[in-house]
């Protein structure tokens, strides 16, 4: 790791200090991908560095034959940096003055110029980062709607983003996080928009980062800015839609772009953002409420409905006569309880194996679990049939969850709601309901209560959140955001 001192060093007006630098730091004639070339314009040296692979080729020709025809149409030595400068056929050219600013960009993807007798450098942009083109995401599908999607690029990211929010006001602004790893970080905001100070807190929580390098890109920057302890709930929001994201900007969010991660960080977040899908927005408000309650009830589903049924069938009492039909008809050879945590497992062994297996395969694995092991299970009384349709639906209505991360938590804590039940019979259930309210009241996600607007309560949110409103009738931003300007302009 360089030393403070290293970092700072200016840069050298000896051409062969520079030389002698790169090769020593960097691993020029050592590292293949490492490109050098030094040309003599006007009598004088000039090296280029760049990194193959990162750099658009084309464009280094180019501005190695324009910096070669110099010597053909210019003789005033004395003015060779502004000559070249005024030469270099890109948009984007800056100055440089120490050598880790300059090897920071050339590792990023772009050129250094370094001219003899000069002590700076010229920096051009002429990244080409090799990725995908933009998709539609596969966990956000829609019906009808846009098929494009970010990618590993954050060059494209930025731009899916401008081109969906052409407002003077949006800002991309770039930070780089790890010693070694150098990962380009975006803070995308509105600015006549956005809390100025949630944009201030977050550019100081990523100034402080202290990290070798974010092999994880998105996910170890959220660890970072959020403290989440024991909390198993997801504090922000991942999008892979421009379009989501571009309609969080013009609620007051903040969006952070990792490069080389697809998904774009939503800040900040509550429970109900997690719940919400592009889907309801393609249709019209009626039918997009429909899709809206039938989300939520598969959520509640996915949390309550387990331990609901469990509780019935250990303490068939508590039901009226109508429902006495609820409860195994043959519980089979093991406990209910061990039943549903062990179909739970099974679940997510189909779940791991599903993300693993070729697509081709996937077909075929699924056959096998469905009917050979569900069937043989209840057959030899591993399992009743009633569990086997109750883990069925839970299940159904985790992956019905926009959220991946949040169909996770929801899982964690319907295994505790049976593990209590399943112990402690009805307190069980009545305490860890209870508890699992004051645990997800008490969450904040950037002091942000986590489940607002229901609590604190906010009745004009909170019609927003259960209704699908018709857009023109979306006439404020959510209050939560704190934006400074909280009025949609028509």
């Amino acid at each position: 790791m360089q030393t403070d001192k290293e970092k700072k060093s200016p840069i050298s007006p000896h051409i062969d200090d520079i030389y002698a630098y790169m090769k020593k730091r960097v691993g020029l004639e050592k590292s293949y991908d490492l490109g050098y070339r030094e040309t003599v314009v006007l009598n004088q040296r000039i090296q280029m560095y760049y990194v193959n692979g990162l750099t658009d080729t084309s464009v280094v020709q180019q501005i190695l034959r324009v910096m070669v025809e110099i010597n053909d149409n210019e003789s005033e030595s004395d003015k060779i940096g502004k000559i070249i400068e005024n030469r270099l056929v890109h948009q984007q050219v800056e100055h440089v003055q120490t050598m880790d600013e300059a090897v920071d960009e050339v590792l990023s993807g772009l050129i250094a110029v370094f001219i003899d007798g000069k002590e700076y450098a010229q920096i051009i942009d002429v990244r080409n980062y090799p990725g995908r083109t933009p998709e539609e995401p596969d966990t956000e599908k829609v019906i009808r709607g846009s098929r494009d999607g970010y990618t590993e690029n954050i060059v494209e990211n930025t731009a899916l983003t401008r081109r969906r929010l052409r407002d003077e006001s949006l800002r991309n602004e770039m930070m780089k996080v790890g010693e070694r790893s150098k990962t380009d970080v975006c803070i995308t905001y509105i600015e006549d928009i956005a809390n100025p100070n949630l944009v201030k807190h977050l550019k100081n929580l990523i100034g402080k980062i202290q990290v070798d390098g974010m092999s994880m890109s998105d996910k170890s920057l959220e660890e970072f800015l959020l403290v989440k302890k024991w909390n198993i709930y997801p504090l922000v929001r991942y999008t892979e839609r421009p379009d989501v994201a571009t309609s969080h900007l013009l609620e007051g969010h903040v969006i952070i772009f990792v490069d080389t991660s697809p998904s774009a960080i939503i800040i900040p977040t509550t429970f109900f953002h997690h719940l919400q899908h592009a889907e309801e927005y393609r249709q019209v408000p009626t039918i997009g409420t429909c899709i809206r309650f039938i989300r939520f009830l598969a959520v509640l589903a996915a949390l309550f409905l387990l331990p609901t049924w469990l509780l019935f069938a250990v303490e068939p009492s508590l039901l009226p006569d109508k429902l006495s039909f609820i409860g195994p008809n043959d519980e089979g050879n093991i406990p209910i309880t061990v039943q549903i945590i062990i179909a739970t497992i099974g679940i997510e062994f189909l779940r791991m194996a599903a993300i693993h297996t070729p697509t081709p395969l996937s077909t075929a694995m699924g056959l096998i679990a469905a009917v050979l092991i569900g069937e043989i299970a209840i057959e030899v009384g591993l399992f009743s049939p009633e569990v086997i349709l109750y883990i069925s639906t839970a299940a159904i209505g985790n992956y019905v969850t926009p959220s991946y991360e949040l169909s996770v938590a929801n899982k964690v804590v319907t295994i505790i709601l049976v593990l209590a039940v399943g112990l402690f019979g009805f307190p069980g259930y009545m305490i860890g309901i209870t508890l699992y309210i004051f645990f997800i009241v008490q969450i904040r996600s950037m002091r942000t209560p986590y489940m607002w607007p229901l609590l604190p309560f906010n009745l004009n949110a909170m019609k927003q959140i259960i209704f699908r409103m018709p857009v023109p009738n979306n006439k404020h931003r959510p209050s939560i955001v704190h934006p400074r300007n909280n009025y949609r302009r028509p």
